[in-house]
């Protein structure tokens, strides 16, 4: 038997997805038509004996509730499970400390990932290579360009006998190209190797504060000091790599972080694009006396969409949308209950829940492109050149421009916007 573990993180983890996260937490961020946690979970429904899914992190217990009812009844064969953290541990810190639940029922391996990420998760073969090798964790790694290798978490790997020889959590320097995806699977002895490694920080800790109060300097430590708290990157991975225990396991497909409202966008479309190669997946398309579609579409069953429009490609378009004459859809997620009038466009935009825009609008961004140039979308308070947002309930009234700007929620703009953020 397996099981998966997906660390969610909690409210304060998302800061850099508002004004999104402020209606409801990002791994419940629709992506490619259904939530980013939707994908992993999907993914890791096909893995061979996968029995059970737990999501830890520091949200309140209610918010993933309705979302894992309707996850029992897609995925009959797996129970879920949300475990909270009452305090922030770490991001092994909450694996840790229910392991005694993770470990209920002896699973052979253990899946961990977290749910800031779009992949096209190729677990299974994943999970052959770690059986095959029979080390104590296997991660898997992508390749990127060299110039933002230090950006991530890299990996010196041997790719004769796939052993991890190195990690470095975003070195100053080269280390590596090949950097870690957020995706892991463990041995059930894991926990063992962890426990073995907070015993070892805790004497550390004890004779570090010996010394500084031998010395009359003590202070309280930061968080970094704080014995209780486990951190997968710097205190287990490293050394597991330093103990010959981790192999490496190379994703050829597509893999990118999303850790900003801007990188919702091509996440959304690699999704899209994956979905439009897969069997039994319905992605709209044109038809006579239907709208102009192009390349991969996602249209909700109950959103109206005039036959007029051009939509696509790479769009997600939600409930209950009404979509008017002339319009036209490019590179964005439309969310629900969204009403765009007869003409107007959006291009590289994320248009929130409720919102409006006028006839002859127009909401754009500039086109995200590379995996880098998407950890924010602000610099010293400052719009960049990213996608456009739009949060819950704005309202852009006719013929209006609203061009590579942020607008907080509950807003009406009379006037043209470019490159701002709207308080």
């Amino acid at each position: 038997m397996n099981k998966a573990v997906i660390v969610v993180g909690g409210p304060s983890r998302a800061t850099r997805f508002r004004p999104l996260s402020m209606h409801l937490p990002q791994p419940l961020f629709p992506v490619g038509g259904q939530p980013i946690i939707w994908h992993q979970i999907k993914a890791l429904s096909e893995v061979r004996d996968l029995k059970e899914i737990i999501l830890i992190g520091f949200f309140e217990d209610h918010i993933f509730q309705p979302f894992l009812s309707k996850c029992y009844e897609e995925f009959p064969g797996i129970s879920f499970k949300y475990l909270r953290e009452y305090s922030q541990l770490g991001t092994a810190g909450g694996f840790f400390h229910f392991r005694d639940q993770i470990l209920r029922g002896s699973p052979k391996n253990i899946f961990m990932l977290y749910t800031d990420i779009c992949c096209s998760f190729p677990l299974n073969d994943l999970l052959t290579q770690h059986e095959r090798h029979g080390r104590l964790g296997t991660i898997m790694v992508t390749k990127v360009d060299r110039t933002s290798a230090h950006l991530y978490g890299c990996v010196v790997v041997d790719h004769e006998t796939k052993l991890a020889e190195h990690y470095v959590e975003k070195p100053e320097t080269y280390v590596s190209d090949m950097v870690s995806t957020g995706v892991f699977v463990f041995d059930q002895e894991i926990f063992g190797f962890m426990a073995r490694v907070m015993e070892k920080r805790a004497t550390e800790f004890e004779h570090e504060q010996a010394q500084e109060s031998a010395y009359g300097r003590y202070e309280d430590l930061d968080e970094t000091h704080n014995v209780n708290r486990l951190r997968l990157e710097q205190d287990i991975l490293r050394a597991m790599a330093g103990d010959k225990k981790l192999s490496a396991f190379l994703c050829t497909g597509f893999w990118r972080q999303i850790k900003s409202a801007a990188s919702a966008v091509p996440a959304n479309g690699l999704y899209l694009q994956k979905a439009g190669k897969e069997s039994g997946v319905s992605l709209a398309k044109s038809s006579s006396g239907g709208p102009e579609i192009t390349g991969s579409v996602y249209i909700h069953p109950s959103a109206q969409v005039h036959p007029t429009a051009r939509i696509g490609p790479n769009v997600s378009i939600h409930a209950r949308v009404v979509v008017g004459p002339g319009v036209r859809i490019n590179d964005s997620i439309i969310l629900d209950n969204v009403h765009i009038k007869d003409n107007a466009a959006v291009l590289h935009a994320i248009v929130g829940w409720d919102c409006r825009i006028g006839k002859w609008g127009r909401v754009e961004g500039t086109k995200v492109s590379g995996t880098d140039d998407i950890d924010e979308v602000t610099h010293a308070g400052v719009k960049v050149n990213s996608i456009c947002i739009l949060g819950e309930d704005v309202h852009v009234k006719d013929e209006v421009f609203i061009r590579n700007s942020i607008v907080l929620p509950h807003k009406d703009l009379a006037g043209n916007k470019h490159n701002e953020v709207i308080m």
